[in-house]
């Protein structure tokens, strides 16, 4: 199969993977909306940057890990073995911080990200049951991130999409019939990826799989040249915690509960459009890290302009449906029938939702630079999508232009970076160039 065939099925079984990881989430929102109203979406968008941490950490070690290992494979190098098991046994360290945060301090946690003592009442045994979750979450990176580089893509497909699935019958399951309420959201969530993980398992059973779990002396060293490789997809991840947070904070002020919650429409809807994109980098990284490898230079160039043209397209999709249907969007998450909730959600999407034309590029650009071992170029158009830019820009807008400026500042932020991810995948490393 040539290079654009092997794309087409990578980034297509990709999409629906990563759609299917941000679809609980989705879910969570709809059927909280139901049972809790605005105050159960306002309590699950303050606590969205924890998963976005959480999610991130996992990313960038399973991705990168796994990037490492496509590398190390390629080239016949058997440093590659150990990466399975460094990757596992870091995640699960860095998981028990989480587990002790969510054991004994929720509440504080809702607090500290600007949860009333109202909020705070809604949102702490959520945020409590999710976090003993941590490890799974973590896992559900790593493990099919390892699946797909290995050549399986659609294990992983299947691994995700069964625990997107049952994450939503499971929350219908405890919130309704159970009437468990929010623990019960936070239980499905939990319990989901856990699924995707033990069907991603049954591949390294499979007489294709050579991925190794060879326990050896864990090494730091190791983890940071995966962690160098994965940090565009931690930042990927990490830049909708930042953003959600920034926000949150700028619209309390500017608005009060009923902005948060709208912006919390708003999030949602935009981490199931992020995951598109992340599903074509996650898809091409595969494929650039083998070509890279085995020094194939003009195949990894053909699945980067493939990629970017992939986003372009689907970007502009995107926009045109959020355009027409925004207002049945918002619905959909407005159970109470709030007026001033569909205003500012109707609106501000909208508006929102156009800073996607820039992201895809984005993401797409600094999963390749990852792919290529060019970690400096893509940390620093990464971490300028995902922290400074857009941190800096809802500042300065909100400022200026009030809810408008908040809703700007995202579109504002990709477009700068898409100008300094341009300009890095148009210099030479290594004989790869855009």
């Amino acid at each position: 199969m040539g290079a654009v065939g092997q794309y087409a099925k990578y980034v297509s079984l990709n999409i629906l993977s990563a759609v299917g990881i941000s679809v609980y989430i989705l879910a969570d929102t709809f059927f909280i909306s139901l049972a809790e109203g605005a105050d159960g979406i306002t309590a699950l968008n303050l606590v969205l940057p924890v998963y976005s941490l959480i999610f991130a950490i996992g990313s960038m070690i399973g991705i990168g890990s796994a990037t490492r290992f496509a590398i190390l494979r390629a080239r016949g190098d058997e440093r590659a073995d150990g990466c399975f098991f460094n990757a596992i046994f870091f995640a699960m360290a860095i998981s028990l911080a989480f587990i002790a945060v969510g054991a004994f301090c929720p509440e504080a946690v809702v607090r500290l990200l600007g949860g009333d003592e109202r909020i705070i009442g809604v949102g702490t045994d959520y945020t409590r049951i999710f976090m003993l979750f941590t490890p799974f979450f973590m896992l559900n990176y790593i493990f099919p991130s390892f699946v797909r580089n290995d050549g399986a893509p659609s294990v992983a497909m299947a691994g995700t999409l069964t625990s997107s699935l049952s994450n939503i019958l499971l929350d219908y399951l405890f919130m309704f019939p159970l009437g468990m309420g929010m623990r019960g959201a936070a239980l499905a969530t939990g319990i989901s990826p856990m699924i995707s993980v033990l069907i991603c398992s049954t591949h390294f059973f499979s007489k294709s799989n050579t991925v190794r779990f060879l326990p050896r002396l864990p090494s730091l060293r190791r983890l940071g040249e995966a962690c160098a490789l994965g940090i565009s997809a931690f930042v990927s991840e990490i830049s909708s915690g930042v953003t959600t947070t920034v926000f949150n904070f700028l619209i309390i002020g500017l608005a009060g509960n009923v902005g948060v919650a709208a912006y919390g429409v708003i999030a949602n809807f935009a981490m199931v459009a992020a995951s598109v994109f992340n599903g074509i980098m996650l898809g091409s990284q595969p494929l650039v890290s083998r070509f890279y490898g085995s020094g194939d230079e003009r195949s990894a160039k053909k699945v980067l302009h493939l990629a970017q043209g992939t986003a372009l397209v689907l970007a502009l999709l995107i926009l045109a449906a959020v355009v027409i249907f925004a207002p049945h969007f918002t619905a959909l998450f407005n159970s109470e029938g709030s007026a001033e909730l569909a205003a500012y959600a109707e609106s501000g999407i909208r508006i929102y939702f156009t800073g996607f034309i820039f992201a895809g590029f984005n993401i797409v650009g600094t999963g390749f630079l990852s792919a290529t071992e060019r970690a400096g170029a893509a940390f620093v158009c990464a971490i300028l999508r995902g922290a400074a830019a857009i941190v800096g820009f809802a500042f300065l807008l909100a400022a200026l232009l009030g809810m408008t400026g908040v809703w700007l500042a995202f579109p504002a932020a990709e477009l700068l970076t898409a100008a300094v991810t341009l300009t890095a995948l148009l210099r030479r490393k290594k004989g790869i160039n855009a």
